[in-house]
């Protein structure tokens, strides 16, 4: 059965003719509905000086997603903290690292930013390892990132800027919908309380965590990304689409193993420790 309704939990984009999803919509002849599942909440400035972290003892920021930056620049601006012209600006993304140009101005400070992937943020970090590093993150967020930074050894400090709740759900008819596009855990998660697991449209998932989070709740995926075939959700859904216009079927995507992660870790970690050795006798040699 072709998919004549999208549903997308992403906001609508202010041009919706400049969203990949646009053609694929005119591609297919399907309709693109955009409603968000959940939505992202800064944190208070009482909860923020509860976790005990002081921004200007650190020189560098790590951001992962557009929320925190927003959510850091107004608890700073709250809390009457100046940002110093010094402080280091590390992205995950090239998109996070322009946002940044809505509260700084981006030519005179030193920001860099990864492809989107994790062992491409990593490396960013560790070309900035000498600095004092304060993670902003969501809650929830996936404990990869922290933990590897703490395998690391570098100086991070993580801190909670944003909190991510369910949005009300009341009016969206799932019946409606021939695909369902989800791209975080707490989708998953909306999805799941509202509409449990039965009776569900075809679901197309963005991200490990998102994929690992709708297996374990009992939800079957039909279409995922990122992958090789498939780096994008416009793709992934492209593939799907194709497959059933074609009369193939779908098998439910199961959950890769993986180790690619640990063992680029590890040869991080190995690379961190000579680094230091060789410093360590020439800093011994100069005394």
């Amino acid at each position: 059965m072709e998919a004549k309704c999208i549903l997308v939990s992403q906001p609508k984009p202010a041009i919706v003719e400049k969203s990949p999803f646009y053609e694929l919509s005119q591609r297919y002849a399907t309709q693109v509905v955009y409603r968000p599942f959940i939505r992202v909440v800064g944190v208070s400035l009482k909860e923020f000086r509860a976790q005990r972290v002081e921004i200007l003892n650190h020189t560098a920021i790590i951001f992962t997603s557009r929320t925190t930056v927003d959510s850091f620049f107004h608890l700073a601006e709250e809390a009457r903290i100046t940002i110093p012209e010094s402080m280091k600006y590390i992205c995950q993304t090239e998109a996070v690292a322009l946002y940044l140009q809505k509260y700084i101005v981006y030519r005179k400070r030193k920001i860099s930013f990864g492809d989107g992937s994790f062992t491409s943020l990593i490396e960013q970090i560790i070309k900035h390892k000498d600095e004092k590093f304060l993670l902003a993150l969501s809650e929830p967020h996936k404990p990869e990132l922290p933990d590897a930074l703490a395998k690391l050894k570098l100086s991070v400090d993580p801190v909670i800027l944003a909190r991510t709740v369910a949005a009300e759900l009341d009016d969206v008819t799932l019946s409606d919908y021939d695909l369902l596009a989800l791209y975080s855990p707490s989708d998953i998660k909306a999805l799941v309380e509202k509409f449990g697991t039965e009776d569900l449209p075809a679901i197309a998932v963005f991200g490990d965590g998102t994929l690992r989070a709708a297996i374990d709740a009992g939800v079957t995926v039909l279409a995922n990304a990122p992958t090789p075939a498939a780096p994008s959700m416009v793709k992934a859904i492209d593939l799907y689409l194709d497959k059933v216009r074609r009369g193939e079927a779908v098998e439910p995507v199961a959950l890769p193993t993986d180790t690619h992660k640990e063992d680029f870790i590890r040869t991080q970690q190995h690379r961190l420790a000579k680094k230091s050795r060789v410093r360590r006798p020439a800093a011994e040699s100069q005394k």
